[in-house]
């Protein structure tokens, strides 16, 4: 295109637009507040989601320990062993106690160990360090490290539950999921000392 066919184009535009219609172009902010809404609203949506699953965390961690503190307490009173629970019996009341809020048959596991010792404060210190010792290998949970041993009468006992919880929602990078494909490991423990049932 020669410079002359160029000036008669840039010439018959501003004839065509009249230089009013730019200024109030120009001017213009109907459409500021959903371009500024654009701009805010995936940072916005990831927060809300954000606090809402961290939120649902903390719920399903406390369901889980009222769970165990409930389930614990038939090995404390003996009435698992009178009722010749095994571990498949105990997950099923664990089950029971917990409602709709978890995938009980699949993502739930079960630890009950039984320490006994020449004083209770030697039994709880072991029962302590045993609490410590994380069942977590490769970013992966290991249900090996379990047992199910629900002791006696006066026996010290540690019930813990595990659940993998599953995290959808990753702010930044700093997400919640402490195992691998995006999953939580919650952990409820309850260390108690069976009565003298019998």
């Amino acid at each position: 295109m020669t410079e002359a066919a160029r000036k008669r184009m840039a010439a018959g535009l501003r004839w065509m637009i009249p230089a009013s219609l730019v200024r109030r172009f120009v001017r213009q902010q109907d459409g500021a507040t959903a371009i500024e809404f654009a701009f805010v609203a995936l940072p916005f949506l990831a927060l809300t989601f954000a606090i809402l699953e961290t939120a649902l965390v903390f719920f399903a961690g406390q369901t889980l320990e009222a769970a165990a503190a409930e389930s614990g307490r038939l090995i404390m009173t003996g009435q698992a062993e009178t009722q010749h629970f095994d571990k498949a019996a105990f997950k099923q009341a664990v089950c029971d106690n917990i409602g709709g809020l978890f995938d009980c048959k699949n993502n739930i596991y079960i630890d009950v160990r039984t320490f006994t010792g020449s004083s209770s404060s030697s039994a709880f210190s072991q029962a302590a360090s045993t609490i410590n010792t994380s069942p977590i290998q490769n970013g992966k949970f290991d249900p090996t490290k379990t047992d199910f041993n629900m002791g006696g009468p006066q026996s010290i006992v540690v019930v813990t539950l595990y659940y993998e919880w599953p995290i959808y929602v990753s702010l930044l990078g700093n997400n919640l999921s402490n195992l691998n494909g995006s999953k939580r490991l919650l952990v409820a423990t309850s260390v108690f000392k069976n009565e003298p049932y019998q």
